[in-house]
This record gives C-alpha cells, structure tokens and sequence, in this order.
C-alpha cells in the first residue's frame, strides 16, 4: 500500500500542496482527479522523488519510501518522454533493461505488452512516425514493460480514442489485478468512473474528498429517487411531501422530504401491484465533483 500523509509544498508565497493525505492500496485502481494547477501533477512528483516536499512522509506497506522502492515503480507523465527516432520496440526493451531484464525476457515481455495494447504492427517503427494515440500507448509500455510494483500515470488516456481507451483499461485493470496499487490521474471524468475503485479529489492543493467509488457516491448522493411501473404513474403527485421533478407514463423522479414519504410512494405503487424498479437516483462522478469543489 502507497500512503501519503500531511503532504504540503510551497513555492515563495503559494501553497501548491496543503495537509495532502490519502492511501493507493494494493491491486486497487485509484482515480487521481482535479482541474489544471490542483495538485495532481506536484504530488506524484513528490512520491516518484522528482521534487521534495516541504512537510509530510510517503510509505509504502507502513516503512518510509526508499530510492530502491521507487526503482521498482513504473512512472508516465504527462509530458511525452521518449526517445522520438528510436523504434517502438527496441525502445520498449531498453527500459525493460534498464531495470535489469535479460536480453530475452525484456523482447519477450516488450513485444507481448505492445501487442496487448495494439501496437503490433508498428513495432519497428519510429516514435515519432506513430499518431499521437499511439505515441500514448507506447509511453504507457515503457511505464509497464518492467512489470512495475506500484504503478503512477498522468493523464493516461490523453488523446485516445474510446477503442484505445478500452484497451488500456484492460491492461491497468491487469496491473492493479497482479497486486500493484495504481494511481493514475485523468481529464476524463466518465473514463475515471468507469475504471477505478478509489477515488481521491483534489482543488487548490487540498484533498476534498476520497474513498471508494461507492462509498461517495452514497456520501454525496442524490435525495432523489426513481420509480417505474407497469402502469400511469401520475398519482404520486398525490402522495404527502413529495415533490416530482420528471415524469412520463409509468416513470418518475422525485424527491421526498421525509422517509416516511419515500417509503409511501413505495407502499401504494406495491399495493396497486405494478412496481418494476425503485431505486435511488445515480450519482455521477461528475456531479460529486462540482459538489465538492465548489
């Protein structure tokens, strides 16, 4: 497990990091999300060793992070950073052995990876001959090919297309299965909601809000409920204390000022017999995220 915990930095007078704590643990995906300038960048950084910070530790599995920790990470960011004349492949290997693979084992895993992630058939050429979806996916191999402990992306899915996108899922979905904790941040609000377990917000340099995907979909979820039947639906105006905000036929959405009230909107649609849902409206990512950095 990556733990982070009271993180601050500064530069002069502004205060890039404030009190930033939360934890990546063990074969979980982690979604990293917040607006340009927020932090995301500074404080993986700050656990890769890149910059320092000026207060707070990172561990990982309760001891503090070593220099060798991090050669067992695997890092993508943001910025291109490979070699542009080089071919995908042999470019692939060489990171492989930089972290100590063998000549046969770097190729055989290389070529694997890349084949997963569609690169297959552009294995002997350039970098810089590749469009830029696959200039990211060849920067998301040289972060994997080693077959990293803890694995750190940002923005990973810049300027993919959703075919693309599904693929990566995949093999970080993969990763994070072997054990490694995945912490990758993205733009991407849908893709995030769709891949990650966990869930850390940052603004202005401050963690507003972490936790499991479900847990703060329930922490910040709607007040509002749906309803649908097999029949007209249009008497629930009619019940006390709740207030309908859709409608049409046998669907609708509204909300109750009391649970008493919710839970006779469900009493009269089971007794008139024609209940085929009743659940409470979906939160999305999206809308937690307004909620709590406004």
């Amino acid at each position: 497990m990556l733990e982070l915990n009271g993180i601050t930095k500064r530069y002069g007078d502004r205060v890039a990091l404030d009190d930033v704590s939360f934890t990546v643990g063990d074969g979980r995906l982690t979604g990293f999300v917040g607006g340009n300038g927020a932090g995301k960048t500074t404080t993986m950084r700050i656990v890769l060793g890149v910059l320092a910070g000026d207060a707070g530790t990172v561990s990982i599995d309760g001891r503090p992070i070593s220099a060798a920790d991090r050669r067992r990470f695997g890092y993508m960011p943001e910025e291109r950073g490979l070699y542009p004349k080089m071919k995908v492949l042999e470019q692939t290997v060489y990171l492989a052995r930089l972290h100590g693979w063998s000549p046969a084992a770097a190729k055989r895993n290389a070529t694997d990876l890349l084949e997963r992630l569609g690169l297959g058939e552009r294995l002997g050429d350039t970098v810089e001959s590749l469009s830029l979806g696959n200039q990211q996916r060849a920067q998301i191999a040289a972060a994997l090919v080693h077959q990293p402990e803890v694995l750190i992306l940002d923005e990973p899915f810049s300027g993919l297309d959703p075919m693309a996108v599904e693929t990566v899922q995949a093999v970080l979905a993969d990763a994070a299965a072997s054990g490694a904790p995945v912490l990758f941040s993205s733009h991407q609000l849908d893709v995030v909601e769709r891949l990650c377990d966990d869930l850390v917000i940052i603004a202005d340099g401050r963690i507003r809000a972490a936790g499991t995907r479900e847990g703060l979909r329930e922490e910040h979820g709607s007040q509002r409920w749906e309803l649908l039947t097999a029949g007209d639906a249009g008497w629930i105006r009619e019940v006390p204390g709740i207030t309908v905000a859709g409608f049409d036929g046998g669907w609708a959405l509204f909300e109750a000022e009391s649970d008493a009230a919710r839970r006779a909107v469900l009493a009269e649609a089971v007794s008139r017999g024609d209940v085929v849902s009743f659940t409470r409206e979906q939160t999305t990512l999206a809308q937690i995220f307004k909620e709590v950095v406004r």
